[in-house]
């Protein structure tokens, strides 16, 4: 089958690992499919792709609002795709690339829109809320990474949806090649004792509650304890946001570095998005995960970190008791309450029986997410979309 996979960008967000890591296994499984993305200013993706690669050339313009930006980016993605000739199936994985397909379904260029949806947004903005519902109501077939949110769309949007879990490339974490004390070292932290945050400083990620928690928890990590965030790059504008948790870091007494290798004398270190080829290392040189979202789709960086044999802390989700259980394979703590976190995060870095347990249990649970599993259970929904068509 000829598969098109749409995204809406090249960095390491949580959709477009699911649509960049799919298209591999598909591509491997002998089948023509395309990995598609807008590409901002020439952006390429996070790492190389072994799948076909189709960027479609988009401006950045800073000042920009977000409702016109997504419209602007839809419609653009349309555009290339207008020249792409026929495809057995498009799957988008994500609104943005939706409405693209939807627009050229109405055109007649597209027979069918699959959509994976990955969690459903809490947007204010009328614009979003529509190209959000649209991409839930108006496509032809649903999939979910979760039962939580596939009984989400059926309570609250009427819709059936398939479950498809996602997979983890847990080879390229469970065996680093260095040592801790190597990776702290190549990262810029050496020894310091670091909590990692991975997706960047956003409503959703819990940020302000983590800083809160580190800021509490910080005197019994060990001497020299260091916050380290990583990620973050996002269409959605979360200025307001961050401001609010640059004005907590300061008000907490934390001195923040934005930047690789951060210096002694910082507490907390933004040190953005960090290539594939590092995450390994990044995993390797920190000594807990900290993972305290509001809202997930899946949590595909726990398993990372669970692979790579690091202890995580996340928030108590119903999405992550989906395969994750609390005192066996991770640490869980009420969403939004910064002491729970604060007493988990120094559990997590000075029981050396309980991190022993977690890493055990935490490697068995990543082993069971392939991205073989996943592209199997994709092809049978193929089977039953393209036979329909």
């Amino acid at each position: 089958m000829r598969i098109r996979l749409l995204t809406y960008s090249t960095k390491p967000r949580g959709g477009v690992v699911h649509a960049l890591c799919l298209a591999e296994e598909l591509t491997a499984r002998g089948h023509d499919a395309e990995l598609w993305a807008l590409s901002p200013d020439g952006a390429r993706f996070f790492r190389e792709p072994r799948a076909p690669v189709h960027l479609v050339p988009v401006e950045k313009r800073p000042e920009e609002d977000v409702e016109t930006r997504i419209l602007r980016y839809a419609a653009t993605l349309a555009e290339g795709l207008r020249a792409a000739g026929p495809a057995d199936l498009h799957h988008a994985e994500d609104c943005l690339s939706a409405r693209s397909l939807l627009a050229l379904r109405t055109e007649g260029l597209v027979p069918a829109v699959i959509r994976t949806v990955h969690h459903v947004d809490a947007f204010t903005s009328p614009v979003l809320e529509e190209c959000q519902r649209a991409s839930i109501q108006d496509v032809d077939h649903v999939l979910c990474v979760s039962r939580f949110w596939a009984d989400r769309l059926r309570d609250d949007f009427g819709v059936e949806s398939d479950v498809v879990a996602n997979g983890v490339n847990a080879a390229a974490y469970e065996a680093p090649s260095i040592t801790r004390a190597e990776a702290g070292a190549r990262l810029g932290w050496d020894d310091r004792p670091a909590v990692l945050s991975v997706g960047g400083v956003e409503p959703r990620k819990g940020s302000r509650t983590l800083l809160a928690a580190f800021a509490a928890a910080r005197a019994h990590l060990g001497a020299g304890a260091l916050l380290v965030v990583a990620g973050g790059e996002t269409l959605f504008d979360y200025e307001d946001y961050r401001d609010a948790w640059a004005d907590d870091a300061r008000a907490l007494g934390l001195n923040v570095h934005r930047g690789p290798r951060p210096p002694v004398d910082a507490d907390v270190a933004v040190i953005g998005t960090v290539p594939e080829e590092d995450m390994a290392a990044l995993y390797r040189a920190a000594d807990v995960l900290a993972f305290p979202s509001t809202r997930e789709g899946f949590g595909l960086v726990v398993l990372e970190a669970l692979a790579a044999g690091l202890p995580a802390v996340v928030s108590d989700l119903p999405v992550l008791h989906e395969h994750l259980r609390h005192e066996r394979d991770c640490l869980m703590v009420p969403v939004e309450r910064a002491e729970p976190l604060a007493q988990a995060l120094v559990r997590a870095m000075g029981d050396a029986d309980l991190r022993a347990r977690l890493t055990a249990a935490g490697r068995e649970t990543a082993a069971r997410y392939t991205w073989g599993a996943c592209a199997e259970a994709h092809e049978r929904v193929y089977g039953r979309v393209h036979g329909g068509a």
